[in-house]
């Protein structure tokens, strides 16, 4: 007997950090068929992009796809513009790492192929750790987001719209963690550091790397994270 097709698709937004990852995993294990989607944006480093390509590549997604899109070409973030460093230490309020109208502009190509695909759902790994960093991780945007969805596609008006699933918005990174591990996670694979070198390896000193850090300390895990020294976090 022939093998029933799973028609159950989904766009997942796959940066190749932590949260993305732990997206692809939630988004699979509840019998998603997926497609993951990366950009490259003008980010400063691409070591992000060629995590993602092997986690989708080992997940087996039905198809990847990274599209350039040339955000560097404005700046105003350390992670596109090169007069910006990235700062580290920790930062309060807004960070300068924050690229502007990134999310929207992921989502709304996302949405894009996801109505060409007749996909019900687009997974995006934002959560509450970033909740009161960046503005377009909270969840009243995400709510903005859907309702826009439904009014500018096809799908939307017709009542088959897409939903924007973000399964990790209200936990902690530790909470993802724990969850990602359940789900068979590699984090070793992850690159999740604003300012890594070439072959992957964390500054551990960013923000990123910090919440990372701290995240696997509480959570009682061993760090898989790959350092560029040998100093002891």
């Amino acid at each position: 007997m022939q093998a029933q097709t799973n028609h159950k698709r989904a766009i997942v937004l796959l940066s190749g950090g932590l949260d993305s990852t732990t997206c692809l995993a939630i988004a699979q294990s509840q019998n998603y068929d997926c497609y993951a989607l990366s950009f490259s944006y003008g980010q400063k480093h691409n070591s992000e992009l060629e995590a993602a390509k092997k986690i989708a590549a080992q997940a087996e997604v039905k198809a990847h796809h990274i599209i350039p899109i040339d955000l560097a070409g404005f700046g105003g973030s350390a992670l596109t513009d090169d007069n910006i460093d990235v700062p580290t230490g920790g930062t309060q309020g807004i960070p300068i790492t924050y690229v502007p109208a990134r999310n929207t502009i992921f989502l709304s190509i996302a949405l894009a192929w996801a109505e060409v695909l007749s996909a019900q759902a687009i997974f995006a790994g934002v959560n509450a750790v970033d909740y009161s960093g960046y503005p377009d991780c909270r969840p009243e945007y995400i709510a903005a987001f859907q309702q826009m969805a439904d009014l500018a596609t096809k799908a939307g008006i017709e009542g088959k719209g897409v939903k924007i699933l973000t399964p990790l918005i209200d936990l902690t990174k530790v909470e993802i963690i724990q969850l990602g591990e359940s789900l068979g996670v590699d984090y070793a694979q992850t690159v999740s550091c604003y300012q890594a070198d070439l072959d992957g390896q964390a500054c551990g000193q960013c923000d990123s790397c910090l919440i990372r850090q701290q995240a696997f300390i509480d959570a009682l895990k061993n760090d898989p994270t790959r350092y560029q020294s040998t100093q002891v976090r």
